[in-house]
């Protein structure tokens, strides 16, 4: 099934967290002298303009990036989100684009270290395609992501990030990430594994995460946010990042950046969790 889109929900809150905490874990990584791989099991289009007809359908990013673009007293990890998506607007004053992942990997890219992105939907292919079609440090692969990590992994760099981040469309993607993950780590067990999921359903995700607690993989860290208390209304009520080997003092990135999100984005009856689920 390919009928998910990402520009309608583009610069939403739950984008706000996921590309906060990926800068996060880039610059945790840059610390360390030494060529890298992100790999990005789906990429979507690469960059979403938010005056289409996705993103004004929903207007999803009102209530996510547009809230912190003009605010002075953002904490270190979201001036950071914020300056980037600045960049991506060329410095335009009034909010119009929002990077995917990709873009934002790209805008603090090193020289060494290059970019694997899979993405199965036609259009956002040819529109990822395009927009890295002259850089040699970025593959574009037209395939199933999950299939695609797993070949991925272990890179020549001996050092990762990968983002997983499906539509969860399907019921059966809920389990198939987790075993994908478990996959890709039995052949590639320092990399960092970074797990986009949604609370739609709080039982199907929980199952979800404990495929992969139970899984004996050591050193995993939940990062999400609860914008409201979980219903049985549809839509989504929290999302989060489950995070395998995060990089040292993410964690204190996140709290510091979940603190800050809950008084600005969150609404009456949310919350906000940061824990250790696995040690390592």
């Amino acid at each position: 099934m390919l009928s998910y889109r990402h520009g309608y929900h583009a610069g939403n809150y739950a984008d706000v967290l996921k590309h906060t905490m990926l800068l996060q874990v880039l610059k945790l990584m840059h610390k360390k002298d030494k060529p890298m791989a992100y790999i990005d099991s789906h990429a979507g289009a690469g960059g979403y303009a938010l005056t289409d007809e996705f993103s004004k359908k929903t207007g999803e990013y009102l209530d996510g990036v547009a809230k912190l673009w003009e605010r002075d007293d953002l904490p270190e990890p979201l001036q950071q989100y914020i300056e980037d998506v600045k960049h991506f607007n060329q410095g335009e004053e009034e909010l119009a684009f929002y990077p995917g992942s990709p873009a934002f990997v790209d805008m603090n890219m090193r020289e060494k270290d290059r970019m694997v992105l899979h993405e199965l939907h036609g259009t956002d292919f040819a529109s990822l395609d395009e927009q890295f079609s002259n850089d040699r440090h970025v593959r574009v692969i037209k395939g199933d992501g999950l299939k695609g990590l797993i070949a991925a992994v272990p890179p020549l760099e001996r050092r990762a990030v990968a983002l997983i981040d499906p539509s969860y469309e399907m019921k059966t993607d809920y389990q198939d990430v987790a075993h994908a993950i478990i996959k890709a780590h039995k052949r590639f067990a320092t990399g960092v594994y970074m797990l986009w999921y949604p609370v739609v359903d709080r039982a199907q995700t929980e199952a979800m995460l404990k495929i992969l607690t139970d899984s004996g993989i050591k050193h995993q860290l939940r990062i999400e946010q609860s914008i409201t208390p979980d219903n049985n209304v549809f839509g989504m009520t929290a999302a989060g990042l489950w995070v395998i080997n995060p990089p040292w003092k993410l964690d204190i990135a996140a709290k510091e950046t979940l603190d800050y999100l809950e008084r600005c984005l969150g609404k009456s009856g949310g919350k906000t969790v940061v824990k250790l689920e696995v040690p390592e």
